[in-house]
């Protein structure tokens, strides 16, 4: 894989100084903006679902909140293909150009939209338009955003420079929180609700002009002999569809599965479970999250320098994930036990430690399997599929499985059945030799 040399050849190699800094800021920026919104409008998701969605009793509203969030799930494979292939067919600078402007925008409705009280339907359909255009751009932009920073880095150094798509997603979440946390106990309850919960959607407008910026000065690194007209019109012809590597898509979804399943459900399920079960306060939302998002921010990179160390990644993946699935009832157990924020806030860190350890090296090990000219769209599918089914459904799929059956562990069954289905896929997915 000489993908930086024909980048060098073509577009002009990167210094090294600039490839650490701006090129990792403006690929990581979008990534984290999704993370960013999706963790305010979790916060807010209540007083949302009464503005704009009023009904005759709370939980009907605050459900159709979460749905609307949803549908930002639904089209991120969508944005996967689309995007993607944008990125593999006019280069990956422009595709991660259009992300941020549309997750910008998305995020810009949804903070400046009229009320459901000030004019009536068009509030909640301005709010899932907002979602819609958030979710179609969230799937293409780990595809593009994440080749990018691969192949910008010379072997030895790809792990590291992946891993901060990760530690982005950590960054914006603890950053959200915060914000969230910080306005509800710093204004009113009458502010909050008035003018208060719009203030992160506006901070995440704003993150607009920024990435476009950053992302408008980054070389490209479409190698040279999938860009122009050639590859253009090819783009287009069954041929180079059927150049989409399916066992390696197949397979690298299975993967991704598990690290969702555990994100998605430990951090923001996971609390409002405990709520409802154990009647535990409203805290271990924000304490949770925050530790989460701390330790994918300080965890990932360190982790991107384990995975470019390693010969093969496929034995850590194998060994973290067996380790994370056997704790799952043990965790939960002492939950149980000893129903305490201190407790909860272990088994996030944890859990969520075990995930980041392995998350860089999966990423690296799906993109090297990938050929530089299907590497953002495959990817892109990935992705965006996994976490469509297996993060954007958690919630509804654990909350099924707890009234089904009742049972307190019904989170770490979900998570556990996530899990076998990565380590399914691990087995499947062929690695492809470093160096």
């Amino acid at each position: 894989m000489n993908v930086v040399h024909e980048r060098a050849a073509t577009h002009g190699a990167a210094t090294p100084a600039r490839t650490s800094r701006t090129m990792v800021l403006a690929a990581a920026l979008g990534n984290g903006l999704e993370f960013f919104d999706f963790t305010v409008y979790s916060f807010f998701s209540a007083l949302i679902g009464q503005l704009f969605f009023p009904s005759h009793d709370a939980l009907s509203s605050l459900m159709m909140s979460l749905a609307t969030f949803g549908v930002g799930f639904v089209v991120r494979p969508l944005g996967g293909v689309t995007i993607g292939a944008y990125a593999d067919r006019a280069g990956r600078k422009p595709a991660l150009i259009l992300t941020v402007l549309l997750m910008a925008l998305g995020t810009g409705l949804i903070g400046l939209a009229p009320t459901y009280a000030q004019i009536g339907l068009a509030a909640p359909a301005l709010i899932v338009l907002g979602r819609l255009l958030q979710g179609f751009s969230a799937g293409g932009e780990v595809g593009a955003a994440t080749t990018l920073l691969m192949e910008a880095g010379r072997e030895g150094r790809r792990g590291l420079l992946v891993s901060w798509q990760m530690a982005s997603q950590g960054g914006a979440a603890l950053a959200g929180a915060l914000i969230a946390l910080l306005l509800s106990k710093s204004l009113s309850h009458e502010h909050l609700i008035t003018w208060g919960w719009r203030v992160p959607f506006l901070i995440g407008l704003a993150i607009g002009p920024l990435g476009f910026f950053l992302r408008a000065r980054l070389d490209d690194t479409l190698p040279a002999q999938a860009h122009g007209h050639h590859a253009h019109a090819e783009a287009k012809t069954p041929a180079v569809r059927r150049k989409l590597p399916l066992r390696v898509i197949v397979a690298g979804t299975m993967l991704v599965i598990g690290g969702t399943g555990t994100m998605y459900t430990i951090v923001f399920f996971l609390p409002a479970f405990l709520a409802l079960t154990l009647h535990m306060p409203a805290a271990t939302a924000s304490v949770s999250g925050c530790a989460a998002g701390l330790v994918l921010l300080i965890g990932s990179p360190f982790a991107g320098k384990l995975a470019d160390r390693l010969p093969r990644r496929k034995p850590l993946l194998a060994v973290a994930s067996v380790v994370s699935l056997a704790l799952l009832f043990p965790a939960f157990a002492a939950i149980a036990a000893r129903p305490t924020v201190d407790t909860v806030l272990i088994v996030a860190i944890v859990l969520i430690g075990l995930m980041t350890l392995t998350s860089p090296a999966g990423f690296l090990m799906i993109l090297e399997a990938l050929r530089p000219e299907v590497r953002a769209t495959s990817l892109g599918i990935i992705y965006a599929v996994g976490v469509t089914l297996f993060g954007g459904f958690a919630q509804l799929a654990v909350g099924a499985l707890w009234r089904a059956t009742g049972s307190f562990y019904a989170p770490a069954w979900y998570v556990l059945g996530c899990g076998i289905v990565s380590l399914v896929g691990l087995a499947l997915f062929r690695e492809k030799a470093s160096g």
